[in-house]
């Protein structure tokens, strides 16, 4: 029932706790893994595994906003 607000630190790719990073829409990735991704190949294993992390955490809280602004806009 309760979430466990620890976890709001973790880093979305990585799932390590970390205290810098960046935050999308209230999700972390550790600087670390944004470093890994700024410098991999598009393409590659590693760039796929980063754009499906980031498709799984971010997408679902995106359209939840979108779907939430179009019914305060009716």
């Amino acid at each position: 029932m309760y979430k466990d607000l620890s976890a709001k630190n973790n880093c979305i790719i990585c799932g390590k706790h970390c205290e810098n990073g960046i935050i999308i829409k209230g999700k972390v990735i550790c600087s670390s893994c944004e470093e890994k991704l700024v410098s991999c190949e598009i393409g590659t294993d590693f760039y796929e595994y980063y754009k499906d992390c980031i498709k799984k955490h971010l997408v679902p809280s995106i359209l939840r906003d979108n779907v939430e602004m179009n019914e305060y806009l009716r």
